[in-house]
C-alpha cells in the first residue's frame, strides 16, 4: 500500500532548483510520484514505505543541498510565524543592503566625474559587505547547483556581480583611473533581494484560503461527561462524545444532531449564503456557525477527519500537483540558465575581440544577459495562477483537486450525470394526492407502520399536512404488492396494480390518470377498501431546482450531457425530460457505468457526475470525476472535483474556473518568454550600434524583479473574476 506525505522545503531560489529535486526524488527507489510547488515551497511524495521511507526522502533532498523537514498536521500558528519570519529576515536584508547600496549608487553614478578623495576605496568598501554577507545566498545557491552538475538563477546572479566587482577590484587595485562597478553589483544584489521580499508578499496572498480555512476552526468545545458540562480544547474532543453547541457558537467537529435543532451558517465551507435548517438525525460540519437554537450532537469525525482539515488536505495537495503545462516551464527552465551563460560569454568575447570595444563596455553587456534573463517569472507562472484558482474555487465551495484537473476541466466535450441523489433529490417525495380527500390521511396512518422506502415519503406529507393519527389494527404487509390495514372496523389496502388485481378492485376510472403518472416516471400507489378505489398518491425522486439551469448552462458551453442509470427506460427518459437531457444510458448496472464512461472517452474528455459508493469507478474513470459534497467519502476521495454546496450550478463554474486559470497561466507565460526574448537581445547590445541604447544591469536586475512581481499580480487579478 503506498503512503503519501508532505515536507516543506527551505533552499529553493527558482524554477531550477524545483527540476533539480524533481528528477531526484522521482529516481528514487520506492517513490510513485514526487510534485513540487515552488511557490508554497512543498514536496507531495507517494512512495512504496516497504522501499523506501521519509528519512531517505529528507536524505535526498539534503544531498541535493536544501532543507527539509515533514508536515505532519496544519500547523497555521507555526506556518504563519515561518511566512512572518522570512518576510522580517527578507526585509532586514532590503533595508541593510540598501543602506551600503544607495551611498555607492550616489557616488558611482553623481561623482563619476569630479571624485571625491578616495572614492574608489569608499565604494569598495560599500559593496563588500552587500556582495558576500546579503550575496551569500546566491553563491551558496549556485554552489549547490553545481554539485547538482547544473546551474541556476543564483547562478546568474552569482557570476554577473562577482564579475564586475572583482573587475572593479581589479581596476582599484591595478589599473587606477579605470572605471569600476561596484554600484553596479551593489544595487542589483540589493534590487534582486528586494524583488524576492515583493514575491513573498505576493505568494502569502495566494494561500490566502487555506489561511482563511485554518482560521475559521473552532478552539474549544463544550462537552458533557457522566452528565457534566466541560470546555475543553479542540484537539481534545474523541470521536463519540455529546458535544453542546449553543447559539453564535461555532460547531467544534463534524457530528450527527441528537437534540434539539436550529439554523446553520455553513457559508464558510460550502459557500453557500443562505443558513440551513437542522434537526435531530441531521449532520453537522465542524467549524460552521450555530445561528439560533441549541442542540445537542455526537461527535463523527474529529482531528484531521473532519470536514474542514479534509477541505485544506485536498487544497493543498491541489496546489502542489502540477498542471500538464508546467512541465513545459521545467523543460525551458533545465535548458535556459546554461544557454543564457553560453550568451554571457558569446557578448563578451564579440564586444571585445571582434567589435573592438573596451573590455568595460563589453563586460558591462555581459552582466546585463545574465542578470535580466533570471526565469524565476517562468517558474511562478504556472503555480501561482493553480493556487489563486484553487483558492478562489474553494471560497465559492468548488474544491479543484490539483493543475491537472484544473487544467483539464474546460476541455470536456461530455459530462455523464448519474440520476439519483446527483440530478434528483435521491429522496422520494409525494407529487399528486387524486380521489376523496381522506386519501393521505388513510394512507399515512396505514403506512406509518411499514418500513418500506416509500413509506417514509407518505408519511412525512402526512405529518406536514398536519393529519389527524389514528389508531391502527391488524397492520399487514403483503410482499412486492403493499399492505393492509384497519383504521376502527374498516379494512383498507393500499398498494400496487397486482394488490389491486388479486383484490378484484375495478379501477377503470382511474385507469388513464394511472398510466399518465407512470409515464411521468412516477410510482403510483392505490387505496382501497374492501369493494372500491378511495384514491391514489404517486410519489417520485423529483429533480432538484437547479439541475435543469445547471444543465441548460453546461449545453451552453458546448458539452453534449449524459444520464446514466439502473432504472428502467421509461423512468429515466422521464426524469431527463424534465431536466432538459437528450441522451440516456438506461438499465445500467453500477459496474457497468465505468465502461459507458470509457466508450465516450473515444470522441473526448469526458467528465462524471455522481455522490454514492457505486459511482467511484465512473469517477475514477473519467477524465474529470466532480463528486458531489453531500455524497460518500469514497466518491468525495475519487473525484476530481468536489462540490462542497451540492449544486449543480457549480458545475459550470468550475468549467468557467478552469478557463480562466489556463488563460493567466498561458499570459504568465508569455509575458515571461517574451521578457527574456526581448530583454535578452536589448542586454547584449543589439540595439546599440544603431540607437546608443544600452541595458545598464541594475535597470535589468529591476526589471528581472519587476517581472516576477508582474506575474504573480497578473495571478491575483483572478480573485476579482466572476464565475
Amino acid at each position: 500500500m503506498m503512503k503519501q506525505t508532505t515536507i516543506k522545503i527551505s533552499g529553493m531560489h527558482c524554477q531550477s532548483c524545483v527540476t533539480v529535486l524533481d528528477k531526484a526524488l522521482n529516481e528514487e527507489k520506492g517513490v510513485k510520484s514526487a510534485n513540487i510547488n515552488f511557490t508554497t515551497e512543498k514536496a507531495t511524495i507517494e512512495f512504496d514505505p516497504k522501499i523506501t521511507g521519509e528519512q531517505n526522502l529528507l536524505r535526498t533532498i539534503k544531498n541535493k543541498g536544501y532543507h527539509g523537514h515533514l508536515i505532519e498536521e496544519h500547523d497555521l500558528l507555526k506556518e504563519e510565524r515561518n511566512r512572518k519570519e522570512e518576510l522580517s529576515r527578507l526585509r532586514f536584508k532590503v533595508i541593510l543592503s540598501a543602506i551600503f547600496a544607495v551611498p555607492a549608487f550616489i557616488l558611482g553614478m553623481f561623482f563619476m566625474k569630479t571624485p571625491i578623495p578616495y572614492q574608489d576605496y569608499i565604494m569598495w568598501i560599500l559593496a563588500t559587505p552587500v556582495q558576500f554577507y546579503i550575496g551569500k545566498s546566491f553563491y551558496q545557491g549556485s554552489w549547490a547547483a553545481l554539485k547538482n552538475k547544473t546551474s541556476n538563477m543564483d547562478t546568474l546572479i552569482a557570476v554577473g556581480t562577482s564579475a564586475a566587482y572583482f573587475y572593479s577590484l581589479y581596476v582599484v587595485l591595478f589599473a587606477t583611473g579605470g572605471h569600476q562597478y561596484f554600484e553596479a553589483s551593489a544595487v542589483l544584489i540589493t534590487l534582486v533581494v528586494f524583488g524576492k521580499y515583493l514575491e513573498a508578499i505576493a505568494k502569502g496572498k495566494t494561500s490566502e484560503a487555506i489561511s482563511r480555512l485554518m482560521k475559521i476552526g473552532a478552539k474549544t468545545a463544550t462537552i458533557i461527561r457522566k452528565g457534566k458540562e466541560m470546555k475543553i480544547p479542540i484537539d481534545d474532543v474523541q470521536k463519540g462524545d455529546i458535544v453542546l453547541v449553543r447559539p453564535g457558537e461555532k460547531i467544534p467537529v463534524d457530528g450527527v444532531i441528537i437534540e434539539g435543532n436550529s439554523t446553520i451558517d455553513e457559508s464558510l465551507v460550502t459557500g453557500e449564503s443562505i443558513p440551513v435548517e437542522k434537526k435531530k438525525g441531521d449532520l453537522v460540519i465542524g467549524s460552521t456557525i450555530n445561528k439560533l437554537g441549541s442542540f445537542k450532537f455526537k461527535a463523527t469525525k474529529v482531528g484531521s477527519d473532519t470536514t474542514l482539515s479534509r477541505i485544506i488536505r485536498l487544497i493543498e495537495e491541489a496546489q502542489t500537483k502540477k498542471a500538464p503545462i508546467q512541465r513545459f516551464a521545467d523543460r525551458v527552465s533545465a535548458y535556459f540558465v546554461p544557454i543564457v551563460l553560453l550568451i554571457a560569454i558569446i557578448t563578451f568575447l564579440f564586444w571585445l575581440f571582434i567589435a573592438d570595444a573596451t573590455i568595460d563596455f563589453a563586460l558591462i553587456t555581459a552582466v546585463a544577459v545574465l542578470v535580466i534573463a533570471c526565469p524565476c517569472a517562468l517558474g511562478l507562472a504556472t503555480p501561482t495562477a493553480i493556487m489563486v484558482g484553487t483558492g478562489k474555487g474553494a471560497k465559492r465551495g468548488i474544491l479543484i483537486k490539483g493543475g491537472d484537473a484544473l487544467e483539464t476541466a474546460h476541455k470536456l466535450k461530455f459530462i455523464v450525470f448519474d440520476k439519483t441523489g446527483t440530478i434528483t433529490k435521491g429522496k422520494p417525495e409525494v407529487t399528486d394526492i387524486l380521489g376523496e380527500k381522506n386519501t393521505l390521511e388513510i394512507a399515512g396512518n396505514i403506512e406509518k407502520k411499514s418500513e418500506h422506502p416509500l413509506a417514509e415519503a407518505i408519511v412525512e406529507k402526512a405529518k406536514q399536512d398536519k393529519i389527524s393519527w389514528k389508531k391502527v389494527s391488524g397492520f399487514r404487509a403483503i410482499v412486492g404488492k403493499g399492505v393492509h390495514a384497519k383504521i376502527g372496523t374498516k379494512e383498507y389496502y393500499f398498494g400496487n396494480l397486482n394488490l389491486m388485481n388479486e383484490r378484484k378492485i375495478n379501477l377503470s376510472s382511474f385507469n388513464n390518470k394511472i398510466s399518465d403518472l407512470e409515464d411521468e416516471g412516477k410510482t403510483v400507489m392505490i387505496l382501497s377498501d374492501d369493494k372500491t378505489v378511495l384514491g391514489l398518491i404517486a410519489v417520485a425522486d423529483e429533480i432538484k431546482k437547479d439541475s435543469k439551469q445547471a444543465i441548460n448552462k453546461l449545453q451552453e458551453l458546448g458539452i453534449d450531457i449524459y444520464m446514466i442509470t439502473g432504472d428502467n427506460k421509461r423512468t429515466a427518459q422521464s426524469i431527463a425530460k424534465k431536466a432538459g437531457i437528450k441522451n440516456i444510458f438506461a438499465e445500467v448496472l453500477p459496474e457497468e457505468k465505468a465502461n459507458y464512461v470509457k466508450r465516450l472517452q473515444k470522441e473526448g474528455k469526458v467528465g462524471a457526475v455522481g455522490d454514492g459508493i457505486n459511482d467511484a469507478p465512473m469517477l475514477a474513470q473519467a477524465d474529470i470525476g466532480i463528486a458531489m459534497g453531500s455524497g460518500t467519502d469514497i466518491a468525495m476521495e475519487t473525484g476530481s472535483i468536489v462540490l462542497m454546496r451540492d449544486s449543480l450550478t457549480d458545475i459550470p463554474k468550475a468549467i468557467r474556473l478552469s478557463k480562466m486559470t489556463m488563460s493567466k497561466i498561458r499570459q504568465n507565460m508569455f509575458w515571461a518568454l517574451f521578457f527574456n526574448s526581448v530583454g535578452i537581445p536589448i542586454a547584449a547590445g543589439v540595439l546599440y550600434p544603431f540607437t546608443g541604447w544600452l541595458l545598464n544591469p541594475m535597470i535589468a536586475g529591476g526589471a528581472m524583479a519587476l517581472s516576477s512581481v508582474s506575474v504573480i499580480t497578473n495571478s491575483l487579478f483572478l480573485i476579482r473574476k466572476k464565475l
